[in-house]
């Protein structure tokens, strides 16, 4: 079951979902938009490797807005700051975002109960196109989750990804390899 935006602003009420900063006019009827932050990131190197931990650069958009190009994986991030404690996130893309061939994620659209941080976008575009920070990029649906946590993601610790930031978050898979053992965990 899919939250309503009254059921949305309810949970938020009772505080198991916070979206921070909260814009009434980006609640949809069942879903919340969330917008591009000022801050992107682009890999180091041309070749990544899952063993090992692959740096990024981080950029600001400028105000006349930035230049995405094909064949580049960006890493944005949003804007809002969003903790999900009794629910599952989900991150999709708004269609008017890929209308323009822009898409949002690769494979990270569903986050866990318990996921507080700001998300990271895994962007690639079909052309070129124009981006400007503070632009909608997607909008979060939540999912009704059946019985109780026995361990959210904010309390795990081995979560990768709980550090608040307000920037892109490169991958930590290189974390799940175990090079004394040689596997991966």
């Amino acid at each position: 079951m899919i939250l309503t935006d009254k059921e949305i602003l309810q949970e938020i009420e009772a505080g198991s979902i916070l979206i921070s900063p909260f814009r009434n006019d980006c609640l949809g009827s069942n879903s919340y938009d969330v917008h591009l932050g000022a801050a992107l990131a682009t890999y180091t190197k041309s070749v990544l490797d899952a063993r090992e931990h692959n740096e990024i650069e981080h950029f600001t958009i400028p105000e006349e807005g930035y230049v995405l190009h094909p064949d580049t994986l960006y890493l944005g991030v949003t804007e809002e700051y969003t903790e999900t404690h009794k629910h599952v996130p989900f991150l999709e893309g708004k269609s008017s975002v890929g209308r323009l061939g822009i898409d949002i994620h690769a494979t990270a659209g569903k986050g866990d109960v318990g996921f507080c941080n700001t998300w990271t976008l895994e962007i690639s575009v079909k052309q070129p196109v124009r981006i400007y920070a503070g632009m909608p990029i997607g909008q979060l649906i939540y999912f009704v989750v059946q019985g109780e946590c026995i361990n959210p993601y904010n309390t795990k610790k081995n979560a990768k990804y709980n550090e608040r930031t307000v920037k892109p978050v490169e991958s930590m898979m290189f974390k799940n390899y175990d090079p004394s053992k040689g596997n991966w965990k």
